[in-house]
């Protein structure tokens, strides 16, 4: 399953809003979407720069895969999102040629996408995601 393009880069940060503002200044764009997505326990912001889109994601709970980031490495870039036309196809053949997941099957993610992450230990330390509408 080949990726169409690399669709989001996913920041963690401990405070959403200033984050916003900042990326705002220095990218000279406007956030187009805030939104929580309450099973990820995030709450995220997203900046459009041509077809990629950058995510800035805040822990909405202590416990979150964002907090816990962020507890162990500090702020900075989260993961690597692709996009992909079938997200379980491409679960499937990471799995295939010996990556871990972290979803076995595909999860709702934020802008209604259907997302799946790949295991950083078996991705040379970095997360990876993919997502798409189905």
């Amino acid at each position: 399953m080949k990726p169409t393009h690399i669709e989001h880069i996913g920041i963690a940060v401990k405070n959403l809003d200033n984050a916003i503002s900042l990326y705002e200044k220095i990218l000279d764009t406007k956030r187009y979407l805030i939104e929580e997505v309450e099973k990820q326990m995030v709450r995220t912001a997203f900046l459009k720069i041509g077809k990629t889109k950058i995510e800035l994601l805040e822990a909405t709970s202590s416990d979150s895969p964002i907090a816990k980031f962020i507890n162990k490495s500090g702020e900075g870039i989260h993961h690597i999102a692709f996009a992909v036309d079938d997200v379980a196809k491409a679960l499937n053949n990471a799995k295939t040629v010996g990556c871990s997941l972290i979803n076995e099957n595909p999860t709702d993610g934020a802008e209604g996408l259907k997302v799946g992450f790949l295991h950083p230990k078996s991705t040379f330390r970095t997360l990876i995601e993919f997502c798409g509408k189905s």
